[in-house]
């Protein structure tokens, strides 16, 4: 299906801020949808004015539909439907003629000029299945009256308001709970959700005939000037979203004020209950922060830990026996690396190359001036999981590379390589570690050697990351190293 943008570049002579001003009125149209328990369809006039193209398309949730087939990208010559060459032609709201027979379905057909600074962009086609019509309630009355003033503002080009953009997904919906205000900012009608929310947070009596400000300060716990503010919000003179939070709820409101012909008559609040909500983000804050402060602290533990190894190596007159604690050093600090990283994250996944970077400048110390490291390629991301028992494994493989590819007076290069591949459902991360040093020794097999170091690498990447570890001779001259280890799909941002 084309985009809205695509289309209005392609047919229309609208400007990228007549756009913008049809984007902002399609982020709000779902509650002139609700309200109307109609179909929206927004048509605008192509570029030589004899056809209509249809750029967008709402349905309601509050009733049926009355367009089973998607609209969006159909074009209709002028003159086919009358009542949108009235509307765009007067700029005025057309409601005459008699309803329309979509497959054995009656429809009642409105048309909505959509004003902007004086000129009409397009239509609004309201059409609204009249199958399951009944007497309508106090609520869908309130609805169908609402829906009418802001049709009339979107007439007059006073709706939607600029600069106030809300996200339709996490702001409260008519279904959620309706309140519609006089111009005091009265109550003149509660639904029995948004009644249900206020009883939440600790109101005992009903609320119409009250005004909505003062009785939402009163359920509030703050005083002072913050009940000032809170009885203009609840007041609904501004289009305005906020929150209310009493000593038993939380509820999330939005004020639009109404002005169908310029002057204020009064407001729409729509409300909905977030106490559950609000509790488990606090939870979930909570929880992180725990999770952080445990990583932190194991950070802080492993670095003792290696500090009490440095210090017994110090003090140890065998060199075989220094050379294993400082070993024992560098792997005890290469688990520090992930923690310390997972302790600065709000999820269980870290940025592997800065953790590589520092493993590489780690191990480097133990022939410095001598040997240079680098990386080449990117890790990504990495689960906790893969991250921890990958840092030891690049560690180890490092550590040998530095101690075994060059002698004491030899310098050379030690670089490491990241290639992310595999496919989206099984995404795997291809490492290779290669040195231009002396090379493997004779009828070595990277299987079977006893090297503690290697007997780790081997356990780590078969048994923790289900991977696979080959050692083979270089292209060139030296050694390298290949892994081939499943890893999670990074999220796409």
């Amino acid at each position: 299906m084309p985009s809205m943008n695509d289309l209005v570049r392609q047919h229309t002579a609208l400007s990228d801020s007549d756009l913008e001003w049809l984007h902002l009125l399609v982020s709000e149209w779902q509650l002139l949808s609700d309200l109307s328990f109609a179909d929206l369809v927004l048509w605008v006039p192509t570029l030589d004015g004899t056809r209509y193209v249809s750029v967008a398309q709402m349905r309601p949730n509050t009733g049926p539909t009355s367009y089973q087939d998607d609209m969006v990208g159909h074009l209709v010559p002028r003159g086919r439907r009358p009542m949108l060459d009235s509307a765009l032609d007067e700029g005025r709201i057309v409601r005459e003629g008699d309803p329309e027979w979509r497959e054995e379905v009656p429809v009642r057909v409105e048309s909505i000029p959509v004003r902007r600074e004086g000129r009409v962009l397009g239509v609004i086609a309201r059409n609204t299945n009249l199958l399951t019509v009944r007497t309508p309630s106090r609520l869908e009355l309130t609805y169908l009256q609402s829906a009418s003033d802001l049709a009339q503002m979107i007439a007059a080009g006073s709706f939607p308001f600029p600069g106030q953009q809300v996200d339709m997904d996490a702001s409260p919906r008519a279904g959620d709970g309706l309140i519609r205000l006089d111009a005091d900012g009265v109550v003149q009608y509660a639904s029995p959700n948004a009644l249900s929310a206020y009883h939440r947070l600790g109101l005992a009596a009903d609320l119409v005939g009250h005004h909505l400000g003062q009785a939402t300060a009163e359920l509030a716990p703050a005083r002072g000037p913050v009940d000032e503010a809170l009885v203009k919000l609840a007041s609904g003179w501004a289009p305005r979203e906020f929150e209310v939070e009493g000593s038993d709820g939380v509820i999330q409101l939005r004020a639009i004020p109404l002005k169908p012909k310029g002057t204020h008559i009064g407001s729409l609040v729509l409300l909905r209950d977030v106490t559950e909500l609000r509790r488990r983000e606090r939870e979930l804050i909570t929880k992180d922060a725990t999770i952080r402060e445990i990583h932190h602290r194991v950070k802080n533990n492993l670095q003792t830990v290696a500090a009490l190894l440095r210090l017994q190596a110090r003090r140890m007159d065998s060199v075989q026996g220094r050379e294993a604690l400082n070993e024992a050093v560098r792997r005890v600090g290469s688990i520090a690396i992930v923690h310390e990283t997972l302790s600065q994250n709000l999820d269980e996944r870290v940025e592997f190359d800065d953790i590589a970077d520092r493993v590489l400048a780690m191990v480097a110390e133990i022939s410095p001036g001598k040997v240079t490291t680098r990386r080449t390629g990117r890790f990504g991301i990495l689960d906790a999981e893969v991250a921890t028992p990958l840092s030891m494994v690049l560690t180890e493989i490092l550590q040998n590379a530095l101690e075994h590819a060059f002698g004491q007076a030899e310098g050379g290069v030690v670089e490491v390589g990241a290639v992310r591949g595999g496919s989206r459902s099984e995404p795997r991360l291809l490492v290779t570690v290669q040195d231009n040093g002396r090379g493997l020794p004779e009828g070595f097999d990277p299987q079977r050697a006893g090297n503690l170091g290697l007997q780790i690498v081997r356990t780590l990447v078969e048994g923790e990351l289900g991977g696979t570890f080959d050692m083979l001779p270089a292209p060139e001259r030296g050694t390298q190293v290949v892994l081939d280890i499943p890893v999670r799909a990074e999220k796409q941002h």
